[in-house]
């Protein structure tokens, strides 16, 4: 007891001396996380909600996030957050890549994280290499999309679906390939002829795009025409382009349509009834790793990439159409998953 109570001493003479407490292990100081994020707001229902769920459900962080308006917030927020001295900062978005790589050469010292790229320095010509601070966020969304064109092949009462993009980045391509792959691949397997409307993998400069993320009344004119041409499927890939779609569709009850990023069953006000699946993409776990990763000091470079396999990717449940989706069907997808991710089947070829 005496000796317990000199420990204490001692523990509060010091605290007096300098005038800091130490605090048990526990209670360790969280990092700063910082998300610049892409355009189209913080509430897309998608790609930049599923990142900001992700850095605020990280425990070993406090989190926050800038949004853009335009690509030319991008470098003035990542510029902010190097001034208040963040020790993570996460590109959310394959535009901003350059300017998170540019602000990591300049400060060495500081964590990066950039979501849907690489994160490397190219020239030019495109001739790239790695930045030691700056970790890529990538994930192979045509895997879980491959599924997706391979349901909605089945699913189909047209013999139409159709697809189409916000801006054509790679990042938002990749779901394209894998849809009209996997819808490929049905016909392929069934002897069957259904057409995808808006995307041809071996075309892709004749793909239908929206050519932003915010332009939501092209985005419904564009499922519209769709729909008008026999498209009883529909996939937009561009977060919150979707939503008025989702919610006419809900009424006319003429198509279904797809999600992608984040399960849209629970980030849609309108539409879930006539939502088949969401193409998921686990932005908001990738992030929670890197953010543990500098919490514990285990940064490191090294790329993340989501797969089928880590579950990085993946198809949601079917939830109000469940009871529509043939079990047959089901079984079927389920076993593609199971080919994709031995490598018996490419979602590539």
């Amino acid at each position: 007891m005496k000796k317990s109570l000199k420990l204490m001493a001692v523990v509060a003479s010091l605290t007096l001396i300098t005038g800091v407490a130490v605090a048990p292990a526990s209670q360790a100081a969280k990092i700063k996380l910082c998300l610049a994020l892409d355009t189209g707001g913080v509430d897309d229902h998608s790609f930049n909600a599923g990142a900001w769920a992700g850095a605020q459900a990280s425990t070993v962080s406090n989190a926050e996030y800038l949004p853009a308006a335009s690509s030319a917030d991008f470098a003035p927020n990542i510029k902010k957050f190097v001034d208040k001295g963040c020790e993570l900062i996460v590109g959310v978005g394959y535009a901003i890549s350059p300017e998170i790589v540019k602000s990591a050469k300049a400060n060495p010292k500081i964590k990066y994280a950039v979501v849907d790229d690489a994160g490397q320095d190219c020239d030019a010509n495109y001739n790239c290499t790695a930045v030691a601070n700056v970790k890529g966020l990538t994930f192979k969304t045509d895997e879980a999309a491959f599924l997706a064109g391979y349901l909605s092949a089945g699913m189909t009462k047209t013999g139409k679906i159709a697809t189409y993009g916000g801006i054509g980045y790679p990042t938002v391509t990749i779901f394209m390939d894998g849809f009209a792959r996997g819808a490929a691949y049905y016909n392929k397997q069934k002897g069957t002829s259904v057409k995808v409307l808006g995307w041809d993998p071996a075309n892709p400069k004749a793909g239908t795009m929206v050519g932003s993320f915010q332009d939501q009344a092209k985005a419904l004119t564009i499922s519209k025409g769709f729909e008008q041409q026999g498209a009883d499927i529909i996939l937009p890939v561009g977060g919150v382009l979707g939503a008025p779609y989702a919610a006419a569709s809900e009424k006319s009850k003429k198509s279904l349509t797809i999600w992608v990023d984040t399960d849209g069953y629970y980030s849609l006000s309108a539409g879930k009834s006539i939502l088949l699946t969401t193409i998921v993409k686990e932005i908001g776990a990738s992030i929670k790793s890197v953010a543990a990763d500098v919490a514990a000091k285990k940064y490191t470079g090294k790329a993340y990439v989501g797969t089928l396999v880590n579950k990085g990717v993946s198809i949601a449940p079917f939830h109000d159409l469940s009871a529509k989706v043939p079990a047959k069907l089901k079984s079927e997808i389920l076993k593609i998953k199971n080919n994709i991710i031995a490598g018996t089947v490419k979602v590539d070829a």
